[in-house]
């Protein structure tokens, strides 16, 4: 997978940047200063193309996912994410992805199928990537949720309902809402920078 990897100075911390759709593994850079300067990066570009704009997993209208390329490019990433560390020597253990929209989802979808896939997730905007599947045991695992009371792709109820299933499954969860519709806006990357220094 297309990706950047940048050593930090707290080599045991990675951050996993995921992007929404059209965006690349540059977008989320700047989120990686803020939420922990020191940490190693892993920014990832999405394996596929919707008229010219990347994504992590095909759809097949908005909001409707590809449920089998959903499956097939989450273990795709999982399995990339266990190249890497080998690669670059972090610790498989501690990674933190921080995603945005189509990133977020493939981030909450790793959280969905693989147990140990994710340390933590920040996701800005997410969605339920899947429903009427049985979760893996997630406990000492944390996750922020930021949404928008007027996100017009991203309902509140789903945020709820997203929030309530990995609680489910035993994370910690915590739901940070914006005033605001589907736009990642600098108040919610501070809150969840508070969020992960906690």
């Amino acid at each position: 997978m297309k990706h950047i990897f940048q050593e930090g100075k707290n080599h045991s911390k990675t951050l996993l940047l995921l992007h929404g759709t059209g965006g690349t593994e540059q977008d989320l850079l700047p989120l990686a200063d803020i939420i922990d300067g020191d940490a190693n990066v892993l920014s990832v570009r999405g394996n596929i193309s919707e008229n010219g704009m990347p994504r992590f997993f095909k759809r097949l209208a908005e909001g409707v996912f590809d449920e089998e390329d959903l499956i097939f490019r989450t273990k795709e990433l999982n399995e990339f994410l266990d190249e890497a560390s080998e690669k670059y020597g972090f610790d498989r253990n501690n990674i933190t992805a921080i995603g945005y929209s189509n990133g977020a989802n493939i981030a909450a979808s790793l959280m969905f199928h693989y147990k140990d896939a994710l340390q933590e997730a920040i996701l800005h905007h997410p969605m339920v990537p899947r429903r009427g599947i049985d979760l893996p045991d997630l406990a000492g695992k944390k996750v922020f949720i930021a949404a928008g009371t007027n996100d017009p792709i991203c309902p509140a109820d789903e945020s709820e309902e997203l929030k309530s299933l990995l609680e489910n499954a035993g994370a910690r969860v915590e739901l940070h809402w914006e005033n605001r519709g589907h736009q990642l806006t600098m108040d919610e990357v501070k809150a969840a920078a508070n969020w992960y220094k906690n």
